[in-house]
Parts: C-alpha cells; structure tokens; sequence
C-alpha cells in the first residue's frame, strides 16, 4: 500500500533505510548513515507536499520504504521523475514491481505529465526489471554520469510515456 508518512514511521524507516546497499543506489540526497533526524526531517518534509509526491510503501502495517514523483519546472513540467526504494529484507518479493505500477497509476492521475522517467545506476538490474516491467523502455545510456561510493557510473534512463501507458 502506498500512503503518505505519519510520524508513527520514524523507527522503522530508520531500520531500513541506514544500509548501505540501498543507499549505493540513490541519489546524493539520500543520507547514509541514515539517522533519527533523517527521518524526522524526511516525515516532516513530506507533510508539506500538497498533493503528496513521496510516500510511504506500506507492508503489513509498517513502512518499509518510499517511491515519489518529482514534477519537473519550467520546460520540464509535463515530465515526472520517480524513484522508490525498498528495505533490503523486502527485496525479491514483487513489491517494487507493484510499488511502480501504484505509483504509475498514482502520477497519472495527480500529475499533469506525460513523461515519467526514472533514472537507474547502471548495475542495478533488479530496480531496471522493475520498471521493465511495467512498461518502462530503455531511452538511453549516460556514460559516467554519476560520481558514487568512490567511482564513476553509467547512468539509464527509463522513460514510459501516459499516451503508451496502459495505464494512462
């Protein structure tokens, strides 16, 4: 189930999230190691959001992880740029893939996009599976684009038009 956070969601999005194999992942903005005030900040954050872009990935009863949809400005506005990520013991289960699908669904019919686009750290096939999945294609590869963990990465890009969308 996606929702949005509740305070309630402090101690186990710090469980999950303060692991370094998802955080291998994401993007800068994501904290390692992911503290209390990480996920206060992050809970509090995500109460402003109006409709909400992020939200919690709920799993009997406990938030397990995030997705979100970030709408881009100015001549990137018709373009949603997602991304989710998933505790580790969760990993293998078919969230993720039903994660994508929710939030697919959810972005259409919230968002003024047409594009949505996810952005994969070459490597992770599991997360590209993922968006393969629902319908997501290969738009292109950016060759060391991402400075992580201490090296250079290939960067690709997902895309997945409302108008190719079944879905949409």
């Amino acid at each position: 189930m996606l929702r949005r956070f509740v305070v309630g969601d402090r101690d186990s999005i710090v469980e999950e999230a303060d692991n370094r194999a998802i955080w291998r992942n994401l993007t800068h903005r994501f904290p390692h190691p992911y503290t209390v005030a990480d996920a206060d900040w992050w809970i509090a954050h995500c109460a402003e959001q109006d409709p909400p872009g992020d939200l919690a990935i709920e799993v009997d009863g406990r938030a397990i992880g995030s997705c979100g949809i970030e709408v881009g400005q100015g001549i990137g506005q018709r373009t949603g740029h997602i991304g989710y990520w998933i505790g580790e013991r969760y990993w293998g289960r078919g969230i993720g893939t039903a994660v994508v699908q929710a939030l697919i669904v959810y972005a259409w019919a919230t968002f003024d996009v047409d594009r949505l686009q996810a952005e994969v750290f070459a490597g992770n096939a599991a997360s590209a599976r993922v968006l393969q999945k629902n319908g997501f294609h290969l738009e292109g590869t950016r060759h060391k684009a991402i400075f992580k963990d201490g090296r250079l990465i290939d960067e690709w890009m997902y895309v997945l038009f409302r108008s190719e969308s079944p879905r949409g």
